[in-house]
């Protein structure tokens, strides 16, 4: 298993952008989706089982990470700080001491599904401990909302792609400061 990635942040972005808002399309549809997804990753065997108690759990981390990520553009909303540790909550973790620093790994076997997402989890804290975390950001374009890592060097990127979801918001702005006003 994949227990300790160099980079935590493709993994992060990765499991975000399962759910594309803006095509409506959803890659960890089912339990057994769920699991495809993770084995790809190696974060769990191929022939691990998922329930539908472990694919809302996922949907839950997913969505309160993709709620984090959107926090990082500024100030954190404590609904969406509370989403998130009840998302994390929810997974079977602890902290270990053996290693070259200290790491949080699942309590679950290594082949169930709830051990994979408790990896994702534990990418959070290394993506932090990396000095990541807060580059990983969602793009503010509300038809999107696509994970990305803001690589500018100010770490003031808003969108996905500028020549995209950029261009839709500032094109949308500029037609709203071009309308004639209703009076």
């Amino acid at each position: 298993m994949n227990d300790a990635q160099d980079d935590p942040t493709p993994l992060l972005r990765d499991f975000v952008n399962t759910r594309n808002i803006d095509a409506d399309r959803d890659e960890i549809p089912s339990p057994a989706r769920l699991v495809a997804w993770l084995a790809e990753r190696r974060l769990v065997p191929e022939d691990t089982a998922a329930t539908g108690n472990d694919l809302v759990t996922a949907v839950a981390l997913r969505e309160a990470l993709r709620e984090a990520m959107a926090a990082n553009h500024g100030a954190q909303d404590a609904e969406h700080a509370d989403d998130l540790d009840d998302a994390l909550a929810a997974l079977p973790l602890r902290l270990t001491l053996t290693g070259p620093r200290p790491a949080l790994v699942p309590l679950d076997p290594p082949a169930t599904a709830a051990a994979g997402l408790a990896r994702i989890a534990a990418a959070v804290a290394d993506s932090v401990a990396a000095g990541t975390w807060a580059r990983l950001k969602v793009c503010q374009e509300d038809t999107c909302r696509w994970a990305f890592l803001d690589t500018s060097k100010n770490r003031s990127r808003a969108w996905c792609s500028m020549s995209t979801c950029g261009n839709r918001t500032k094109t949308r702005a500029y037609r709203a400061r071009r309308r004639p006003a209703a009076g």
